[in-house]
């Protein structure tokens, strides 16, 4: 119960710190104080109306908003969310651009569950949908999922994406984003030794920890700080009365926004501060920049404790990646049989949370695969979220993965007959 109370307490104050917001605008905004000019209850008033939405976004799962995308016709067409598989810890959707014509290129994205919704990649998703046909996975926060779903590791992450990767068929594209980059990774190799007949295009790993200790930076390197005895006891919650999931345990969206904001405090303390101004002086809008971004910043989902618990021992500790001894259900996953998948890596030259260095560590640990099948980009002056989601991604680092994507689709080795020759 003490883990539980712990949780509803942060949803209590989450709670208070809306409805005050909430009281604060709504009390400044009445009418009657009209007839006086008093700068205090505007900026009362703003004040309120910025805590109140910020606050409320804590525990609302954004949506998708894309409605339509423009086509070679010169229309503007209309965008579908319809889910490819569903499972009770992640789903696999498409978006289905209506009334145009398939297109050859087949991406999916794995997005990270990092305490993000996939809502994320909103931008990414966009740019992509003129040229592609785009898959993702859609994790579900786990607030929501009742005990009785049993538990969601690595392990089980993994063979998620080995059935999401399956279901796509070998003419997939992957593309994953950051947290998901090793397993992914994982998954392409376990495919390559045991489905071989199901592995992607190519692969392309954006800003991912696949090892760790390479350029070590202040996110990578806290697993090594603590130990899993001291992370356990002080982040791990079970989930509070008011969720479906009531009882299980979790790592809570709300504790790592804390952590987040932490890292930059006086950016965001400032952010807000000149958003109050803006809303006061009656030129901020409910679309603007800030909401824009802190809408979807501010939206976090829970993580179950095995998966958070064992992303910092197994990734991050014992660095069963970088050192090609990554096991599932007691299989060891051999990096070294992807043979006939394309892999480029993207980082950021400033990126602070997976440092130049760490993604690119996967190219050394494909010894079976080709050099002419292996690329890597390093994005000047990007940081992680440009990577995959600012202008670097969209004037830069898009065309080369299209183009990485376009040279390498369809060159795959016949591998069903290779097996035949051999046999």
């Amino acid at each position: 119960m003490r883990f539980m109370a712990s949780y509803d307490l942060m949803e209590t104050m989450r709670n208070t710190q809306q409805w005050m917001g909430a009281s604060a605008h709504s009390f400044a905004s009445y009418p009657a104080f009209a007839l006086v000019s008093n700068p205090m209850l505007t900026m009362m008033s703003a004040w309120g109306e910025v805590t109140e939405r910020a606050f409320k976004r804590m525990v609302v799962k954004p949506d998708w908003g894309i409605h339509s995308v423009p086509c070679e016709d010169g229309r503007d067409h209309l965008v579908s969310v319809e889910p490819v598989i569903t499972r009770p810890f992640g789903d696999l959707i498409h978006f289905r651009v209506q009334d145009r014509a398939e297109k050859a290129r087949k991406v999916l994205l794995v997005a990270p569950m990092s305490g993000h919704y996939a809502t994320l990649l909103r931008s990414t998703v966009v740019s992509l949908l003129p040229d592609c046909e785009v898959y993702i996975t859609d994790w579900h926060n786990a607030r929501d999922i009742p005990v009785s779903e049993g538990k969601f590791d690595i392990e089980d992450y993994t063979l998620y994406l080995v059935d999401f990767m399956k279901e796509l068929g070998p003419e997939i594209n992957v593309i994953a984003v950051c947290q998901p980059a090793p397993l992914t990774l994982a998954a392409t190799a376990y495919l390559a030794e045991i489905f071989p007949e199901s592995q992607p295009s190519t692969l392309t790993l954006i800003g991912g920890p696949i090892d760790p200790d390479a350029t070590p930076t202040e996110v990578t390197d806290f697993g090594n700080r603590v130990s899993m005895g001291q992370l356990e006891s002080s982040m791990i919650q079970r989930v509070g009365m008011n969720h479906k999931g009531i009882g299980r345990k979790v790592y809570p969206g709300l504790l790592q926004l804390s952590s987040f904001i932490s890292m930059n405090a006086d950016r965001h303390a400032k952010a807000f501060n000149e958003q109050i101004f803006k809303v006061a002086r009656g030129e901020a809008s409910d679309q603007d920049q800030h909401n824009r971004f802190y809408d979807e910043y501010l939206a976090v989902m829970d993580m179950t404790a095995e998966f958070y618990l064992s992303t910092v021992e197994r990734i991050f500790k014992n660095s069963e990646i970088a050192s090609n001894t990554f096991t599932i259900n007691g299989h060891q996953v051999d990096i070294g049989k992807i043979t006939d998948v394309a892999v480029k890596t993207v980082e950021g030259e400033k990126d602070d949370i997976s440092a130049p260095g760490q993604c690119v560590a996967a190219l050394a640990l494909l010894t079976g695969l080709d050099d002419s099948k292996k690329a890597n980009h390093l994005e000047p002056g990007a940081g992680h979220y440009g990577i995959f989601a600012g202008s670097s991604w969209r004037n830069n680092i898009r065309p080369l993965v299209l183009e990485f994507i376009d040279q390498n689709a369809g060159k795959k080795t016949n591998t069903k007959a290779k097996l035949a020759a051999v046999t």
